[in-house]
Parts: C-alpha cells; sequence; structure tokens
C-alpha cells in the first residue's frame, strides 16, 4: 500500500525540480490529473520551496494516505518530534468548518490509529491560500496531545510551526521510515468504509489490523474464485457469510460488490438490505462524497446524477423484491449480496405481508425461497452471498439462517452451497461445500471497545459480577450513567472533536420518556441525523431527536446516550419485558416479543464506538407509569454492572 506520494528532507529539496515533484505525485495517480489538482499542487511545490527555507530541519510527506476516511493529507511536516497535518484549500480566503474539521479528523486517524503516533503531539493546520492573516489566538492542545485545528495564511504557517516547535518540541527527532513504516489500524464506520471502497480503495486500506485485512481478503478471494468457477461453468451459487461480533460481515460484503463492480460490470453486483436507514445513510453518504471529490478535482457534478448511481449499486432488498413481483423476468443482477440474510422473513410473516400489502393472495414462500427463486431464473450461472450476522433480531418474523438452508433443500437442490464450519445448524445440503474461509474470526470492531459486545451480553443478561470482570478490559472505553439528560448532554458535547459524531438513543417503545422530551414516536430523517453538520437542528449533534433501534440498526456514533426507560426493567434480580400500551404498561409474555425487546437495548448498547452514557430517569410518585422504584432498581443494576455515576445520582 502507497502510504504517502512524496517523500523527503528539506535540505534535499533542491535535489529536484518542480517538474520532477508534480512528476512524482502524477505518476502515482491511476488516472489522469484533473486541471483543480493540476493547480492545487503547482501551488503547493511552490510553497514547499518557502517553507524548507524556514524549515531546514523537517521533513515532508506529500499526499499521506488517511486509511479510515478514504483520503490524502495535503502535507505532513515533521520536526522536532511534532507533526503537522497541513490541509491547503487553494483559492480560498476564511477559514470554513467544514476545511477545519476535515483536517482535524486527519489528526484524530494519526492519534488513534497510526501506532508511531499514539504519544506525539499532532497539530491540524488549514492554510487558505488567499487569506490575509489567520485565525488569531494561542494553540490549544487537547488531553491527548492533539491540537486544536488552527487556520494560517502560506506566510504564517512556517513561523507558527517554528513557534511551536520551540516552545513545546521536546520530543527529539522522528525517523521519517520508522514513521511511515508505523502500524496503522484504522477503524472507519461502515460510512466511511462504503465512501472509500466506492470511490476506489482497496480494504487493505481501511481494515483495522494486517490480520483483520487479511482475513477480509481470504474471504473475498474464496467467493470471488467461487463465482468465476460458477460462470465457467453455468453453476448456481450461495455462499454464507459469518464472523465473530464486530468482524466486518457488512464491510465484507461492500467490499465483495464494489471489487465485482469495478472488474466485472457486467455483472451488475449489488449490496441489496433490508434495513431501511442504512440504505438510505449509505446512498446519501455515497453521493456526498462523490459530489465532494469531484469538486475537489475541479469537476461538475450532480447529487441527483451520483445518488442514482449510489442507489443502483446500494438498494432496499424489498424493492428488488417489489420488482421481481411485476416481473417473471431473470433481474439484471447476477451477483447480489444479502446484508444480515437471517434477518429475512419466514412464510407466515412473507405470505401475510404480501396478501395484506401486495395483494399476492395465497402466497407460499418464504422470503428467502422467493428470492432464491428470483435470482433461479436465470438460465445459466448466478451468485448469492449471504451475511450472516446474529442476536440482533428486532422484528416480528425474521426467519433466521436456517430458512434458507430448507428452501435450498426443499426447492432449489441444484444449486452449489459454501458453508463455513461456524455456520451452527442441523440442516445438511447435498453437495455442500464446506468453506472455512468465508468465516471472519477476527473483530475489526472500534479501537476502544473490541469488548464490548461481551459486556453488553452480561448486562442483558443481568450478571453484574461477568459484567464488572469484563469492563476491566475496557479501560479507554468510558462507560458512565446520570440521571441527569442535561448533564449527559453536556458530557458528550465535550467529548465529540472534528468529524466525530454524537447523539441520543431510545428503544422504539420508551414511552415514557416523554416527560424529559424524548419522543420516541417523532421519526428523525437518518440521512440527516448521521450525516448533517452540527448546526442543523435535525442533525444527531444537536442532541434534540433520539434515534431508535429500527434507526440505527447497522450504524454507529462515536459517542452516545442510552435513554433508558420502564419497558425493560429489574425486578427481582431479573430483568423483565414490558411495552407501553394506551395509558399503562403491560408485560410481554411471548418469548418472542420478549426477545425483541432484550435485542432492541443490546444493539442500542454498542453503537458507541468510544464512549457510552445512559440516562436513567428518577422518576415521579405522582405519575402512576414512572414509579420512581422502578428506574432506581435499573440505576442500582447498571451501575453494579459497571456504569460510573456522572456527578450525583
Amino acid at each position: 500500500m502507497q502510504r504517502t506520494f512524496v517523500s523527503l528532507h528539506a535540505s534535499s529539496l533542491n535535489d529536484f525540480t518542480d517538474d520532477d515533484l508534480y512528476g512524482q505525485l502524477a505518476g502515482k495517480l491511476s488516472f489522469p490529473v484533473e486541471p483543480a489538482q493540476r493547480t492545487a499542487w503547482n501551488y503547493q511545490i511552490r510553497h514547499l520551496r518557502e517553507l524548507a527555507l524556514d524549515l531546514p530541519n523537517a521533513h515532508f510527506l506529500m499526499e499521506f494516505l488517511v486509511p479510515r476516511m478514504g483520503r490524502r493529507a495535503d502535507l505532513i511536516i515533521l520536526q522536532s518530534g511534532l507533526v503537522f497535518v497541513v490541509e491547503y484549500k487553494v483559492g480560498s480566503k476564511s477559514f470554513d468548518r467544514s476545511s477545519l474539521d476535515q483536517a482535524y479528523g486527519y489528526g484524530l486517524d494519526l492519534k488513534h490509529f497510526h501506532e508511531p503516533s499514539h504519544f506525539r503531539e499532532i497539530v491540524p493546520i488549514v492554510v487558505a491560500t488567499a487569506a490575509i492573516g489567520g485565525m488569531a489566538g494561542a494553540i490549544e492542545w487537547e488531553h491527548d496531545g492533539l491540537a486544536k485545528p488552527m487556520g494560517l495564511s502560506p506566510t504564517e504557517l512556517a513561523p507558527a510551526i517554528n513557534h511551536i516547535c520551540r516552545v513545546w518540541g521536546e520530543g527529539g527527532t522522528i525517523d521519517p521510515a520508522e514513521w511511515l513504516a508505523g502500524r496503522y489500524r484504522p477503524t472507519p464506520t461502515i460510512v466511511e468504509a462504503a465512501q472509500a471502497l466506492y470511490s476506489g480503495h482497496d480494504v487493505e486500506a481501511i481494515a483495522r489490523s494486517e490480520a483483520g485485512a487479511e482475513n477480509l481478503t481470504k474471504t473475498a478471494d474464496y467467493v470471488s474464485a467461487a463465482i468465476e468457477h460458477a460462470k465457467a461453468n453455468g453453476r448456481k451459487i450461495i455462499c454464507f457469510v459469518t464472523g465473530v461480533p464486530g468482524s466486518g460481515k457488512t464491510l465484507a460484503g461492500l467490499n465483495l460488490a464494489t471489487a465485482r463492480q469495478r472488474s466485472h460490470s457486467d455483472e451488475h453486483a449489488v449490496f441489496l438490505s433490508g434495513n431501511g436507514p442504512l440504505v438510505s445513510v449509505l446512498r446519501e453518504a455515497l453521493a456526498l462524497d462523490a459530489v465532494a471529490r469531484a469538486k475537489e478535482a475541479g469537476k461538475a457534478a450532480s447529487k441527483v446524477v451520483e445518488k442514482r448511481s449510489a442507489s443502483a449499486f446500494i438498494q432496499n432488498i424489498h424493492h428488488f423484491r417489489d420488482e421481481a413481483l411485476v416481473s417473471d423476468g431473470a433481474p439484471d443482477e447476477r451477483v447480489v449480496v444479502f446484508d444480515e440474510a437471517q434477518r429475512a422473513w419466514n412464510l407466515e410473516q412473507t405470505s401475510k405481508f404480501m396478501q395484506q400489502k401486495k395483494g399476492q393472495a395465497g402466497f407460499s414462500m418464504s422470503e428467502p425461497e422467493f428470492l432464491l427463486s428470483v435470482m433461479d431464473r436465470h438460465l445459466d450461472w448466478c451468485a448469492i452471498i449471504c451475511l450472516v450476522g446474529g442476536g440482533q433480531e428486532i422484528n416480528t418474523g425474521e426467519a433466521g439462517i436456517d430458512e434458507w438452508l430448507r428452501a435450498l433443500k426443499r426447492s432449489f437442490p441444484h444449486w452449489e452451497a459454501h458453508v463455513p464450519d461456524a455456520l451452527h445448524t442441523d440442516i445438511v445440503l447435498a453437495g455442500q461445500v464446506q468453506a472455512p474461509s468465508l468465516h471472519l474470526a477476527t473483530s475489526i470492531r472500534s479501537f476502544r471497545a473490541e469488548k464490548l459486545s461481551d459486556f453488553v451480553g452480561h448486562v442483558i443478561d443481568g450478571d453484574a459480577i461477568a459484567a464488572n470482570r469484563i469492563k476491566q478490559d475496557l479501560p479507554s472505553y468510558p462507560l458512565l450513567i446520570t440521571r441527569d439528560l442535561d448533564q449527559a448532554r453536556e458530557w458528550l458535547r465535550a467529548q465529540r472533536r472534528g468529524t466525530e459524531r454524537s447523539g441520543l438513543l431510545a428503544s422504539s417503545n420508551a414511552a415514557r420518556l416523554k416527560p424529559h422530551g424524548v419522543f420516541v414516536k417523532a421519526k428523525i430523517e437518518p440521512e440527516k441525523w448521521f450525516l448533517a453538520n452540527v448546526e442543523d437542528v435535525r442533525s444527531s449533534d444537536a442532541l434534540e431527536d433520539a434515534a431508535t433501534e429500527f434507526d440505527v440498526q447497522g450504524l454507529e456514533l462515536d459517542w452516545a446516550c442510552l435513554c433508558w426507560d420502564g419497558n425493560l426493567r429489574w425486578t427481582n434480580g431479573v430483568w423483565e419485558a414490558l411495552q407501553f400500551r394506551g395509558s399503562r404498561w403491560q408485560a410481554v409474555n411471548d418469548r418472542d416479543r420478549q426477545s425483541y425487546i432484550f435485542n432492541s437495548y443490546r444493539v442500542l448498547l454498542t453503537r458507541a464506538r468510544q464512549g457510552l452514557i445512559i440516562f436513567v430517569p428518577h422518576g415521579d410518585q405522582n405519575d402512576l407509569t414512572r414509579p420512581s422504584a422502578v428506574y432506581d432498581d435499573i440505576f442500582t443494576l447498571l451501575s453494579g454492572c459497571g456504569f460510573e455515576p456522572l456527578g450525583n445520582p
């Protein structure tokens, strides 16, 4: 992986002409240089020569890859043991928030994921080339040695770096070769991963670790070989991809779909998901990112066009199904990736939906069987890749992976099934292929929360002793609890930096949080909630609208507050599931419905990548729907599990 385009010491800059440097930069690209990029590089090369005169001991790295964000920082300057991340805005006269957040994000990426930078001071800087003066004020350091982003004019950059190095540069020197060769362990959100893959980056550039990248690549290589074999022999295949919690199954699916799309466009590979908010957010994110990249390259771009392209790549599985209902022909897609395949509907739910919503009386197939029948319309070859998760079923009628296997055995015995050993089932298909490579055994989850899913599992089991034991393995992942929602909001605002996101979460049946201004029946706009900036009141960062488990499944925040209501309460030493109907709470006795409530909290408890705070109300003795004792018992149990009180309980 090429981490930087140009690496040289200030003293060796005169050994290269401007054309030499431009050639090194342009030669690293696999496509023609756009005029805007050419202009930017020419400016940066000229400015680099000025910097070298004032910073004779500096080492310069041009176009440094920031893997998690799928972008390249314009310039890294290593001097006096400090790391300066410089982002140029050619032609700009001012320092807008998005530019400062971009540079801040680069700094955060280095601080969190680049091992040689963990204990280095890092200074993000935006250089607006047409600015007369920069942003006044002294440098502000965060607790971990990352400075808040600075905005400077071109003439201010070298003096500012020299001043900072004189005052703060006590870390000696940095060996550029060692710094570049250091391990990079990025942890992209699914949005960042989708943007990076869609724009052409390989999975190796965004996987958290070498083991994670190797695991993802091994799975991708196996599926690719299976598809090629199916094409060559006119076979129909289905591959089941399993993985440990946090192993990147969705990332693997996106990687497979983008790779096939790039190298085999005639296959019309598509990523299908029944998760409506996930589809909406990813489509919007891909379109916005494509427009932004085009703008940076000086090219015209239409969000409408980019959204249409993204919509062809990432589709709602229900729209795919509906299209197949009105046509008997084979779909254009030869390769389809089904995300969370275990959540497809069983026969009863599918039949009920088809009759009530689609006018299909007597429909007698489960969703897996129908989707298999649609792909089976191809006369020769096709491929289905099923991504298999578990423990997060939150909707009535979700069939589980056994329904796919039953459908194959019952109606499609001619299909070749590739099954990992980790897929635990009693159903064995004739001629199935055992494929260990289809299991993702390495977690690439949040760098602070590899053990979080285990901790949450014990909390949901009500096992405080086991939860506390796992809590010791989460020293850098804050787990807090409060009785004051405004205090929780203040904590979230204090934690969030740069492009990080924070937000409020609540169960979809948390109806008695209403007195605290948390209205779970008021629907959020997922695209705005996850992607809009902090000034937009619809944004998660505004900390006004709470998202439910249906809004956030498959997506993540950096920092979150989970507002806990009485629909999951600690009663006589066990968790009790309730639902709010009319004006009172009712016990939930159906085991499936109980599991949906447990799983809703399991989902919500695992949405924060960097830290979580839980808000438990005090209740109100004058309100029979909010008895204080109920909330006190919840608070006591969660505190016993290891959530530390923030302020006075």
